[in-house]
């Protein structure tokens, strides 16, 4: 799905350096470089799997990602979650169904989390 890659630049041009088309094969990703040199990859399927997976490991040891890989049944939101600064903490995700909303969200999330620093 086409993520909307001007508005992106335009609303969080205060904590973007720069947005890649990655991809091997046919297989596609889209990576947000963030200032403070982490990244958000952004991956959607035909079949309506996602991931937003925004790494942070080479920075300060966090990964957070929202994605909707099956493996968590126990959260109520299966299978949509967070992984919540390491892979290990595993919580409800509350971003939205809708692919082209949900990475406002995310990036919104980002913002706070850089605020809070």
């Amino acid at each position: 799905m086409p993520l909307d890659l001007g508005r992106i630049k335009a609303q969080y041009g205060d904590i973007v350096a720069d947005i890649e088309i990655m991809g091997i094969g046919t297989a596609r990703k889209t990576r947000v470089v963030i200032k403070d040199g982490s990244y958000l990859d952004i991956w959607f399927s035909e079949s309506g799997r996602y991931s937003f997976h925004w790494e942070r490991q080479h920075i300060d040891g966090k990964v957070f990602r929202f994605d909707n890989a099956p493996h968590h049944p126990t959260v109520r939101t299966f299978p949509d979650h967070l992984h919540d600064g390491s892979e290990g903490k595993v919580i409800e995700s509350w971003i939205s169904p809708q692919p082209d909303y949900a990475v406002f969200q995310v990036m919104d999330f980002i913002k706070v989390k850089l605020s809070a620093k």
